[in-house]
């Protein structure tokens, strides 16, 4: 009854956003709304036909659903961090309306209890996910409208990703302004959905980390308690290695998520049960995964055995690397974007190492970046069109030595046996392609170098 109520409601209003009615210029956004609701009436009646079952809005939501296990524990988590410290430092009750909404539902401030916990978690998650999807969805609709185009459903990842990636105390203002930034500078300047080179969501978020470090980093943004102050594993490594971090938590903390971060990026268990999700649904691709993680393997194994005496980071094993910060979090869903990664099998394994080096790099030898994986992405964004072309430009070559190859063997068949060379090479100009007077390899250059292979059609020999 409901959605029948709504299916009439909405058509109801559709002539007034039609081309020609009154309020047309604002069609993109009728039709978000209605296509958000319901499947588009709209068929391909001219070929070519594309039979998928995929489209961008499904595809969009597998990544949200993906995202889902990190935003719950996210929620738990920081709720979980709050309540003990509340304990600790001796507070009843949660600072400012927050604490107003849980005293009026009857909440309790129980780090024993899940229902405490992730309500409590939930009262820092809701509003800055709200900002965002608002702030975000508000400038979409915008550029839409503009551009007399359709509002594309990429946002529905960007804003939970950029959501999952920010510490709870951060400022409402300034998860507007990133997610604006992020937005109209990281996708909507270059066209839109599918035209972007950097991850959005990235790019708000570096956007705060730099113009407000106070508020993205250090060690009082992780709980948001009043007045509390905790240094994260990142840092403890930073100043003591691996002998630091162990006083605090052991790995297997770590990889649960029982540490302090941002809302989706403490448990390596719950980006497992994502990454799961996204490879059996084939929205993110495997060799991507894979580089990310071989090449910060393999470079923790290089500062490993090069060592310092200065630099207690160097010492760090690769096992570790994979539990702190947001490593995982950034190799399943932000390494793993289909539009800022690169398109090409090969390519991919590169960018994927590329970014796994990266981060290893800015972590141990650069101390103001502790994090680096943000960083190693967008690096990684910036040279995945130059990865794509040279492999693309390596399979063209390969091909054309495969050519060479077999008009080679073709002009050799040709010439042998009966003593008179049956292809007459010199009369038609063509001594450079003689396989008496040339070796079977400078025959192949000199056919690659030709105009032969350039788009001319081989002499056929009779």
């Amino acid at each position: 009854m409901i959605i029948k109520g709504l299916r009439k409601f909405l058509d109801r209003l559709e002539p007034a956003f039609s081309r020609g009615g009154r309020l047309e210029r604002f069609g993109a956004i009728y039709e978000a709304f209605d296509t958000f609701f319901f499947s588009p009436p709209d068929v391909t009646r001219n070929a070519p036909h594309v039979r998928d079952g995929l489209d961008l809005k499904r595809l969009m939501v597998y990544v949200v659903l993906a995202a889902m296990p990190c935003a719950l524990w996210g929620m738990y988590n920081v709720g979980l961090h709050a309540n003990e410290i509340m304990i600790d430092v001796g507070a009843v009750s949660a600072a400012g309306w927050r604490g107003w909404v849980l005293d009026t539902i009857g909440i309790g401030y129980s780090p024993d209890s899940v229902w405490d916990c992730m309500w409590h978690g939930f009262m820092y998650f809701l509003p800055i996910y709200a900002v965002t999807m608002i702030f975000g969805l508000g400038w979409e609709m915008l550029f839409a409208a503009v551009r007399n185009h359709e509002v594309n459903e990429g946002f529905l990842a960007t804003g939970m990703l950029f959501t999952l990636t920010l510490p709870p105390t951060i400022p409402l203002w300034q998860v507007a302004l990133g997610i604006s930034f992020g937005v109209v500078i990281g996708k909507e300047v270059f066209g839109g959905t599918g035209k972007n080179f950097l991850n959005p969501a990235l790019v708000g978020r570096a956007f705060l980390f730099f113009a407000y470090p106070g508020e993205m980093s250090g060690d009082s943004v992780w709980v948001p308690v009043d007045g509390f102050s905790g240094a994260t594993a990142l840092s403890l490594a930073a100043s003591g290695g691996v002998e630091a971090i162990q006083t605090s938590i052991t790995w297997s903390q770590a990889f649960f998520g029982q540490i302090q971060g941002s809302f989706g990026e403490t448990s390596v268990l719950m980006c497992l049960l994502g990454a799961a999700f996204l490879l059996f649904t084939r929205i993110a691709s495997y060799r991507i995964m894979g580089g990310v993680f071989v090449g910060m393997v393999a470079t923790a194994y290089l500062f490993n055995f090069i060592g310092s005496d200065t630099n207690p980071m160097f010492a760090v094993p690769w096992y570790w690397h994979l539990v702190l910060g947001g490593y995982m979090f950034g190799l399943v869903y932000m390494a793993t974007d289909p539009v800022s990664s690169s398109m090409t099998n090969k390519g991919r394994w590169i960018y994927g190492i590329m970014i796994g080096v990266m981060v290893i790099l800015i972590r141990v030898v650069n101390p103001g970046f502790p994090e680096g994986m943000m960083l190693a992405i967008l690096f990684a964004n910036v040279f995945a069109p130059i990865i794509d072309h040279f492999v693309v430009q390596a399979n063209i070559k390969r091909r054309t030595i495969r050519l060479a190859i077999s008009q080679v063997q073709a002009i050799v068949s040709s010439c042998g046996g009966s003593g008179e060379c049956a292809f007459p090479c010199r009369s038609l100009g063509a001594i450079s392609y003689c396989p008496k007077k040339w070796g079977r390899m400078t025959l192949t250059r000199n056919i690659m170098q030709s105009s032969i292979v350039k788009g001319m059609n081989l002499m056929q020999v009779t």
